[in-house]
């Protein structure tokens, strides 16, 4: 169901006191911006993007559920952010004892109990894994702001690659895509944009002031409502080729040699089956293109929702994959890269991130996106 975001704030805080029981706990406490997203339904407590935690939290107890903040910040969070059955506990920001205060407010509301928190401070506990676990399925109002998010988000790097000229330098392609992605309403966790010498060359790094070339690879992670959407797509400087019937070539070898990997990832991915063995997937993949050991000299993705990622992929990630996550993976040859965010459902892949108007080909009965190529 397309639950209204009331119904959504309520579903979490009875998750979240059904943690107080499992563990014995008087509290639980939500400091990270991550957290904060998804206990509020998509609420933001921070100005800066970049920043781990913000300038407000989040308390339940048993019987209350609080946001802490202060004078300077909750005018705007009640209008703006926040919604929901919220009791607003509002501090003064200049307050000499301001943080004193908090923590006597915090242990007060928790009863002398033990507070379960995401970033725990003194005499506070960690959430246990299994708890953090729950929020990776998410809901299926969840999964229709992410697919707003996703959609935006492949917008904005189609709109930055198709300005780009070849002597433009890996910055100012940055610098438009982050500009497509703000006008879009989305913050840009990291733009990596590079032209096809460096990304040879280190495969991910930040944009230089070096000029494009004859190639530009783009690389996003975008956020909205707390949400991660990460894509990845190419532009080759040059005239698109086209067949006698004036339709778009078939793809080159380098997207077919990249699309081929990444397919054996994909196809990997299905409820049961353990992260590891995406992960292993891609091992096996790389060395059948001729680039072993590419797996540990090179981050590859893994589960994505609240943070980018949520899990990242490795050899010994057991955690199984179930119906309602999210998951981002970005293989790479020499010279090509690609990514889109996937919402998995049994044993199929939505593509979030999916562009119509992008130049795509079949692979393994999944759209995937080609080079565009422009004069």
């Amino acid at each position: 169901m397309n639950w209204p975001l009331e119904l959504e704030v309520a579903h979490k805080l009875a998750q979240m006191r059904g943690w107080l029981e499992q563990e014995h706990a008087g509290a639980v406490r939500l400091r990270g911006v991550d957290w904060f997203a998804w206990a509020t339904a998509g609420a933001s407590n921070s100005h800066c993007h970049t920043a781990e935690c913000g300038c407000a939290e989040v308390l339940v107890t048993r019987d209350a559920a609080y946001i802490l903040t202060d004078e300077a910040e909750a005018p705007r969070m009640r209008a703006e952010e926040v919604r929901g059955p919220w009791t607003w506990q509002v501090a003064p920001w200049m307050q000499p004892q301001l943080a004193e205060l908090r923590e006597h407010f915090v242990q007060h509301a928790a009863g002398g109990a033990a507070v379960l928190s995401d970033r725990p401070g003194v005499r506070e506990r960690s959430l246990p894994v299994c708890l953090r676990e729950e929020r990776l399925v998410l809901l299926e109002s969840e999964q229709l702001r992410y697919r707003q998010v996703g959609q935006l988000a492949a917008s904005a790097a189609a709109d930055a690659l198709r300005q780009a000229r070849p002597d433009w330098s890996e910055q100012e392609l940055a610098a438009t895509c982050v500009r497509a992605l703000w006008l879009r309403g989305l913050q840009a966790v990291h733009v990596l944009a590079s032209g096809l010498e460096r990304q040879q060359r280190y495969r991910r790094a930040p944009p230089a002031d070096v000029a494009l070339g004859t190639q530009a690879v783009l690389a996003l992670c975008a956020r909205r409502f707390g949400l991660c959407a990460s894509l990845s797509r190419q532009r080759h400087f040059g005239p698109e080729q086209r067949r006698a019937d004036g339709a778009a070539a078939a793809m080159g070898d380098a997207d077919a040699a990249m699309l081929a990997l990444e397919a054996v990832a994909l196809d990997a991915c299905e409820t049961g089956h353990a992260l590891s063995m995406v992960y292993h997937a891609l091992d096996s993949a790389y060395a059948y293109a001729g680039q072993p050991d590419t797996v540990r000299t090179s981050r590859q993705g893994g589960i994505h929702g609240y943070l980018a990622p949520e899990v990242a992929a490795g050899a010994h990630t057991e955690i199984i994959l179930k119906r309602g996550m999210a998951l981002a993976f970005h293989p790479s040859l020499p010279g090509s890269t690609v990514e889109d965010t996937f919402l998995l459902d049994g044993g199929q892949l939505h593509n979030l991130t999916h562009d119509p108007a992008w130049p795509s080909a079949m692979v393994q009965g999944r759209r995937r996106p080609l080079t565009l190529a422009l004069a």
